[in-house]
Formats: C-alpha cells, structure tokens, sequence
C-alpha cells in the first residue's frame, strides 16, 4: 500500500470531516424538529400553566422564555437545514433525505408567517403555522427515517434508495432547483415588503407622530 503524503491525508482528512459533519447534522435534526414541535403545541398548556400564577412578574418571565426557547429552536432548525439547499451536498456524497429541501421553504414559510402575523393572538395564524411546521417534518424526518436509516433494511428492496438524493436523482435534482427558486423567491419577497414598509413610515406626515395638544 502506497504511504500518504501531507497533501493526500489533509485532503481525506477534510471530505471525512466534511462529511461526517453533513450527516451528522443530517441525524441531529429530527431531534430538533421533535423539540420544535412539542414547543410549538404546547402553546395551550403553557397559557393555562400562565393563568395560575399569581404573580405577574413571574408570568411575564415564563411566557418570554417560552416564546424564546420556542421560536430559538425553528431559527436553529432553519439554519441547520440550509445545507440541503446546497448542490454540492444535496446531490453528490453519501447523500440526503430527497425531500429535504422542500422541508426547509415550508419551514421558512412558517417562519415568514410568524414574523408578519401575530400567531399567539390569531388562532387561524396558529393553526395555519401549525399545519406548515407538522409538513415540513413530514418532508424531512420520513424519507431520514426510512430512506438513509433503513437503507441496510434489505428486506424493504428499493424503497429506501428512492428516498435518498444521491440515488434518485432524476427526482432529486428538480426537487433541488424547485425549492431553491422558491427560497429565493420568498426571500425577495420578505425584502420587498420590508422596504414597502420603511418607505410608508418615512413617507408617513409628521403630525401624525405628534399627540394632540390638551
């Protein structure tokens, strides 16, 4: 066997570690979408464990953590979940659950939803965030599950390699380009209202701003 030089055992020892962070990260986040979720939904519990304290100081506390800890937990879902938006990642490797990156615009939708509406006043809001969040751990944490943990499962046949990118990839690839169209488009979107916006307040007349005399 031929001994590695220098430049032969950085690069290995890069693409190795590169790798194994990728699916690393890749196994971690149905664990994040869990905690997400259970967050989420446990909303009503956390308004009815509010309305028996007594002291208003101390609800104020609980609700800013949880609000904290719940909307903390979807910003490190998201971020995490960027790198099957990635080519490079997404198509070539060991490879990642196909639907992933559909996983990741519906979150962001979520997330875009939140950041413009007032979920925890809006039932509607909260039942339409609701329904966003439980499709985009559909779409990620089923094909993780029984595509990339289940592919030494011979007796599941071919199912398991439909459901990794790397080995699917006339689905793969326009699940790609679709989602990161998307991504772009909704993020164009969000800049857009948000610089509609400025302009509305900076075009707003300045005795609005000033209270009434008396």
């Amino acid at each position: 066997m031929t001994p590695l030089n220098a430049d032969d055992l950085a690069a290995a020892l890069t693409n190795g570690a590169s790798g194994w962070l990728v699916l690393s990260i890749a196994a971690v986040l149905p664990i994040l979408w869990a905690f997400s979720l259970v967050m989420h939904f446990a909303r009503p519990y956390v308004v009815r464990f509010l309305q028996t304290l007594t002291l208003r100081f101390g609800g104020d506390v609980w609700w800013l953590s949880y609000v904290l800890i719940r909307d903390a937990l979807l910003v490190v879902t998201l971020g995490l979940s960027l790198i099957f938006l990635m080519p490079n990642l997404y198509l070539t490797g060991d490879g990642l659950p196909i639907t992933a990156p559909l996983a990741t615009v519906v979150l962001l939708w979520a997330l875009v939803v939140k950041l413009f509406r007032d979920m925890d006043d809006d039932p509607a809001v909260f039942r339409l965030v609701s329904l966003m969040l439980v499709l985009a751990s559909v779409l990620y944490i089923v094909p993780q599950v029984y595509g990339m943990e289940a592919a030494d499962q011979e007796y599941l046949g071919d199912f398991p390699g439909k459901l990794i990118s790397t080995e699917n990839l006339d689905l793969a690839r326009p699940i790609l380009w679709i989602s990161l169209g998307l991504f772009a488009l909704t993020g164009a979107a969000v800049f857009i209202r948000f610089f509609v916006g400025l302009g509305r307040s900076a075009s707003k007349p300045a005795s609005e701003d000033v209270p009434a005399a008396g």
